[in-house]
């Protein structure tokens, strides 16, 4: 990745986020941000140095926001906060995630509505493209008062402190990172040490990485399901565009039922279907998949939606306003990003639910119109597919598990100055289990739906099946007596994860929606 990113006052796309968080690309402050960010610190340090009290820039915090700081204390504030704050737990957080998140800290910080000095933007921008990647925890935030643990992990890096891992994923001193990128460690003065935690950005960085896997997955689901409904010797006249957008105009129901259609297109399978016409209807799992997979899509939609909102925003307690006021809000609170974050999570486990049973069906001799029990090569010595539907099983209940919300909790802190939180990081780290569970039920209906459309022999898939085919077969075997399963299903996860499957199908059928 070489294309560098501009980081300006007025924020940045969602394709900027994964550039940098997923794909390394280097970032730069615009001039004219900086600018503004030094023209909004002069103001800040005109109020420290007056009488009246300001929040978080000569007080304390959170339930101590009454008491006054002398000056000669307020390096040691600043300090003491991030010190305290990065109090996280448990397993570490993906470099991905922790990358999205400051970024995300430093695109507010370079709106001016922080009060922040520019170094402290330039300092956290050479953090990111030098490889630094703070250690952050999975435990810490409640989505409220801002994600203020895995931000002050962050932080404390910026100040030479910390946990820090290389670029290579080495964990080494801070100091000794720091020095070899030739960065300083900062010295916060008033109102900075704030200004780095009080963010939404752990779980929109979150967000925005899962729409982005998501966008791909439900079209993935799309292939999937063409795969099946020939596998299945199904029928696609369920899918001809004048049931969907006329009858029933749910915008991603349609596209997805174009998606199944034109992957069906020329399929010899689905003509003998036809022309034997002994069969009126399919399934649910085969016929209805637009109506669920659309439904996922219209989520997605709504999802992102929300996402670029907060993209937009600039998000700080207290903020300075346009006109110079420093005031205290209540835009740290997740809830907005929460509920999409839980949402998602229950579309996506419909969508591997409905996948699964399509795997089933196509394994049971009883209801896959003629394949063998278990697509096994020797029914009775060979078990063919029956435990990767069982792992499939597995997933689905798991990810069933993780869609019941967070949202809906709240546990208050802060001495009950914070009373009401969002949980919105929960419901993101969920949600990245979520999509990493739907991905390999996908990769599990590719293989079996595969292997039962190489079994329909001499009858022929659809080009755009029979492109999507080949590509998996360089990696996976065909039909055959039984051999170790676990890495084909690893295989066919990885050829989801790089879209190489989907983009051999998409040469043939066209982009998909």
């Amino acid at each position: 990745m070489t294309t560098t990113v501009t980081l300006s006052s007025s924020g940045l796309s969602p394709a900027d986020v994964l550039a940098v968080a997923r794909g390394g690309a280097p970032l730069r402050l615009d001039p004219a941000a900086r600018e503004e960010i030094a023209r909004v610190r002069a103001h800040i340090d005109a109020l420290a140095g007056g009488s009246t009290p300001v929040y978080g820039v000569s007080t304390g915090f959170g339930a101590l926001a009454d008491t006054s700081i002398p000056p000669s204390m307020r390096h040691a504030l600043q300090r003491s906060l991030i010190r305290s704050h990065a109090a996280g737990a448990g397993p570490e957080v993906e470099p991905e995630v922790v990358r999205a998140l400051m970024l995300l800290r430093a695109k507010t910080l370079a709106s001016g509505r922080t009060g922040v000095r520019p170094l402290v933007v330039e300092t956290m921008i050479a953090l990111l493209n030098a490889g630094i990647t703070p250690i952050v925890h999975e435990f810490g935030s409640l989505g409220c008062s801002g994600d203020l643990a895995p931000l002050s992990h962050c932080a404390i890096v910026l100040m030479g402190e910390g946990r820090a891992r290389d670029r290579d994923g080495v964990e080494r001193p801070v100091p000794e990172l720091l020095a070899e990128a030739g960065i300083e460690p900062v010295l916060l003065e008033e109102k900075e040490g704030l200004a780095l935690i009080n963010g939404t950005d752990g779980m929109l960085g979150m967000l925005l990485i899962a729409l982005a896997d998501l966008e791909q997955l439900v079209r993935v689901a799309d292939l999937t399901t063409a795969l099946t409904v020939q596998g299945l010797r199904g029928r696609d006249s369920v899918f001809r565009p004048e049931l969907h957008m006329p009858l029933r105009p749910h915008p991603g129901q349609a596209d997805s039922a174009a998606n199944i259609f034109a992957l069906l297109e020329g399929s010899a399978i689905v003509a003998d279907v036809a022309a034997e016409g002994s069969r009126v209807q399919d399934a649910y799992s085969l016929r209805c998949a637009p109506q669920v997979a659309g439904g996922v899509r219209d989520t997605i939609a709504h999802a992102r939606t929300v996402a670029e909102r907060e993209l937009a925003a600039a998000i700080d307690n207290p903020v300075v306003l346009e006109d110079g006021t420093v005031t205290s809000n209540g835009n740290f609170h997740g809830a907005p990003v929460a509920y999409v974050l839980d949402f998602l999570a229950v579309v996506a486990a419909d969508l591997a639910s409905i996948a699964e049973r399509r795997t089933d069906r196509m394994l049971d001799k009883s209801r896959s119109h003629g394949l063998p029990p278990f697509l096994a090569d020797d029914p009775g010595v060979d078990s063919g597919f029956m435990i990767a539907q069982y792992t499939q099983a597995g997933l689905v209940s798991e990810m069933k598990r993780l869609a019941a919300p967070a949202s809906v909790d709240s546990i208050p802190s802060s001495a009950m100055q914070e009373d009401h939180v969002s949980m919105g990081w929960h419901a993101a780290r969920k949600l990245r289990t979520a999509v990493d569970c739907l991905r390999r039920v996908l990769a599990i209906e590719l293989i079996t739906s595969t292997r039962a459309i190489d079994l329909r022999a001499p009858l022929a898939p659809s080009a755009a099946s029979a492109a999507a085919i080949a590509v998996l077969r360089e990696r996976v075997e065909g039909p055959g007596p039984d051999r170790f399963l676990a890495p084909d299903i690893a295989a066919a996860e990885e050829l989801l994860r790089d879209g190489t499957i989907l983009a051999a199908a998409e040469e043939v059928a066209g982009p998909l929606a």
